[in-house]
């Protein structure tokens, strides 16, 4: 092909003509060893007030692999009008992402070839289209990488399990499970994997599970989580291939006929020696033992988890958790070691598996100023009130303000009725007594939709089989009721709600780990029932947590942990069932000041205003006004510009909230972060029409043009520059998009020349 005609070929023309037939010639596969235009990500989830829409998912061109989920290499390619080397640095990006050694970026004429394994000298070259590595030779080079021998490599090697080719791990999971399969390869005994809430540690642990299994590598298996929903999850849903191999201990029987074993610790250990019914196997019965949500009671050398430990010291020992513990008496990382592998929070939010949030603050005035009784008073039972000031770690504990419940209640209602009332809604309470008068006093201010059914709130505590047997009704994306569930602790962990669009925190919560677990309620995303985003309702100043460098960073390396320390007594029973409590009915709570925090895009709540913020984000790109209206009117589609400056992070929907609904972005922008006079998209309308814009066009013409107008007036920009405007009314009674952009203007080129004009005539003196 002459070069000045591969010139004009498209990246996806490179890719089929030039790069797929020099792999093919080299021996990679298609069918089996080469996969094109890979999602890695699936594009964050960008909010903008209360709509939502995604950034562009990062897609790799080419991943290599030896065999399935074992990626070897990555491609970036690029049209012929760039240098071989212009997509290394995507291509190492990927690379990074997905523990992958050989990168090579391609522009049709050659590659170039990054090792990041240190086997090719020197580390970066080109090569011609007919010298591209074949698997076997690349596969050698990653055996030396790893280090691996014939018994490591078959225990690597061993096929995942897919079933659906839309099951298909993510490349995190796939990061993951390898890691952890390669450290147990290599004779690691204790492995830590950190992976934040909702993003399938279950799945990992069942591929883990699957592979060291069929490879023969362990044979007897016991799974061990705290919660019996857990197990029932587990065993129903991700470890249901396992099949007949499989069983759940109940009755603390033990059969000893199955491979892979269930259980809650609870069901194999007690206090009694009589109880601790895991001795019935031997202790090298067991090959593996993987501890789900670890840092719930592993870590703590006198844990009853670790108890089975232990026991079971031979086996290999997984811990799995998103909140790994690190204080001066309790530790992961002391127990099982630095972590193959973290997922953070931040990261999948990032990608876009992970649903993003907003943080609605209240303070109320009597948490801030705290309240006294005066001398002698009484509560609504008679009981004397002791004289002291009781702030906010007492309400609800020691003391109980009945209108600040009743407050709390009305908030949580008024939202849910502005934004949707059939959102699930899990509001976390201090304790069983809190979580039942938070009930009564949201059913109260519910009372049209309890009538319509009882169970549209509910309170579901340790103590409430009624309530208990609610949640798996709550978590069910497909049940419409509960709606509202009220509880303390039960439902902090481990309760996979893919719907729940709204965690309300009124109790106190000192823990990172708990408001991590907490937090991560909400975090799953769900796009057939429209779950992308969620909203955390802060009462008690919890969201301050949000800024503790711990919050997403990585785990301590266990400096905080020493092991020849005495064990921390057990923490005192907090305020509640048991202890004394006053109940108070006749003092008057109310708000201090609201508001509302969104998440910007470097994954961190915004706290400075918005308008600061917006300006920050759009004067990096545009320093000055000049040099905003000059793209902007060469811009041949607004559309463009706006998405740009949303995946940078601009909120133009709550800039609309709190500067006016009737602005275009355009205005939004001038007005906010340079200081000009804003126009109303009307009063913009109004200005083309005076203008006689329409005079050069037929009487047809004129009237698309002005119903073009007309939907810019009501929806802005975005709504005239795609053609699908043409699909709906009025435009349907000018005949169909064919028709109006053939007949009426002459051609699609005129009729997005007439648009164009119209944009210009909009926010230029041009008309």
């Amino acid at each position: 092909m002459d070069t000045s005609d591969k010139k004009k070929l498209s990246e996806r023309d490179i890719c089929t003509k030039f790069i797929t037939p020099a792999l093919t010639l080299s021996g990679w596969n298609q069918h089996h060893h080469l996969r094109e235009e890979v999602n890695v990500t699936d594009g964050r989830v960008l909010v903008n007030g209360n709509s939502v829409s995604r950034a562009k998912p990062r897609r790799a061109d080419y991943i290599l692999y030896y065999k399935p989920n074992l990626p070897i290499a990555v491609i970036e390619a690029k049209d012929n009008n760039h240098i071989v080397g212009a997509g290394m640095q995507q291509a190492l990006a990927y690379a990074e992402m997905m523990d992958i050694p050989f990168v090579f970026s391609s522009n049709g004429d050659g590659f170039l070839l990054h090792d990041r394994s240190g086997s090719y000298e020197p580390m970066e070259h080109e090569l011609t289209l007919t010298e591209f590595p074949r698997p076997t030779d690349l596969w050698t080079r990653y055996r030396k990488w790893k280090g691996l021998d014939d018994t490591k490599e078959r225990i690597i090697t061993q096929s995942y399990y897919i079933d659906d080719v839309r099951k298909m791990p993510r490349y995190y999971q796939v990061n993951a499970i390898n890691r952890t399969i390669e450290a147990i390869a290599n004779g690691q005994d204790r492995v830590l994997l950190v992976m934040a809430t909702g993003t399938g540690k279950t799945y990992t642990a069942f591929q883990i599970i699957w592979r060291l299994w069929k490879s023969g590598t362990k044979k007897r298996i016991l799974f061990l989580a705290d919660r019996n929903i857990l197990v029932d999850q587990t065993k129903t849903n991700d470890f249901k291939p396992f099949g007949s191999a499989m069983t759940k201990i109940t009755n603390r029987q033990v059969d000893k006929s199955y491979e892979i074993y269930l259980s809650l610790y609870q069901a194999v250990s007690g206090n009694e020696e009589e109880r601790n019914i895991y001795k019935q196997f031997s202790p090298d019965f067991f090959d593996l033992i993987i501890v789900d949500e670890c840092h719930r009671g592993s870590a703590a050398d006198d844990a009853m988890w670790r108890e089975i430990l232990d026991y079971f010291k031979t086996a290999t020992h997984i811990g799995l958790t998103a909140t790994p513990k690190e204080t001066k008496y309790v530790s992961n990382v002391h127990y099982f070691g630095e972590p193959v592998y973290v997922y953070s929070l931040k990261q999948g939010i990032e990608d876009g598996f992970l649903a993003p949030y907003r943080v609605y603050r209240i303070d109320l005035d009597k948490d801030l100023q705290g309240w006294r009784p005066t001398r002698g008073q009484k509560d609504k039972y008679g009981v004397e009130i002791e004289d002291r000031i009781f702030n906010q770690k007492d309400f609800d504990r020691s003391l109980v303000l009945e209108h600040r419940t009743e407050l709390v209640a009305r908030k949580i209602s008024d939202f849910l009725k502005n934004t949707g009332r059939y959102d699930k809604t899990i509001v976390f309470c201090e304790n069983i007594d809190h979580a039942e008068r938070m009930r009564s006093c949201l059913v109260n201010e519910n009372a049209n939709l309890v009538k319509e059914n009882g169970r549209y709130i509910v309170r579901i505590t340790g103590d409430s089989p009624d309530g208990k047997a609610e949640l798996d009704n709550f978590i069910m994306p497909d049940s419409k009721y509960p709606v509202i569930a009220t509880t303390s602790k039960l439902m902090g962990t481990g309760v996979d709600a893919q719907t729940c669009k709204m965690i309300v925190i009124d109790k106190r919560i000192e823990s990172m780990s708990e408001f991590k677990q907490i937090i991560g309620r909400g975090t799953r995303i769900n796009e057939d029932y429209n779950k992308f985003f969620f909203t955390i309702m802060d009462f008690r100043k919890v969201s301050e947590l949000f800024a503790d460098p711990d919050f997403d960073g990585e785990p301590l390396d266990g400096s905080q942990y020493d092991p020849t320390d005495p064990i921390a007594p057990p923490m005192p029973k907090p305020p509640g069932d048991g202890m004394k409590r006053y109940v108070v009915n006749d003092v008057p709570v109310s708000v201090v000041a609201e508001r509302v925090q969104y998440m910007a895009a470097d994954g961190k709540l915004i706290t400075e205003s918005l308008e600061d913020y917006t300006k920050k984000n759009v004067t990096r790109q545009y320093a000055t006004l000049s040099a905003f209206m000059n793209s902007w009117t060469k811009a041949e589609q607004k559309t463009v510009i706006l998405e740009e400056l949303e995946e940078q992070g601009v909120l133009f929907e709550a800039l609309q909230e709190q500067v006016g609904k009737d602005y275009d972005p355009f205005d939004l922008i001038c007005h906010v972060v340079f200081g000009q006079p804003p126009m109303s998209r009307r009063e913009r309308a109004a200005k083309v029409r005076k203008a006689n814009y329409f005079t050069k066009y037929g009487e047809q013409g004129r009237k698309v043009l002005d119903a073009l107008l007309l939907k810019y007036s009501d929806g802005g920009i975005t709504d005239i520059e795609s053609m699908e405007v043409l699909r709906v009314d009025p435009f349907t009674t000018f005949g169909t998009p064919l028709e109006i952009v053939n007949t009426i203007f002459g051609g699609s080129a005129n009729y997005l020349e007439a648009v164009r004009r119209l944009e210009r005539c909009l926010y230029t003196a041009e008309c």
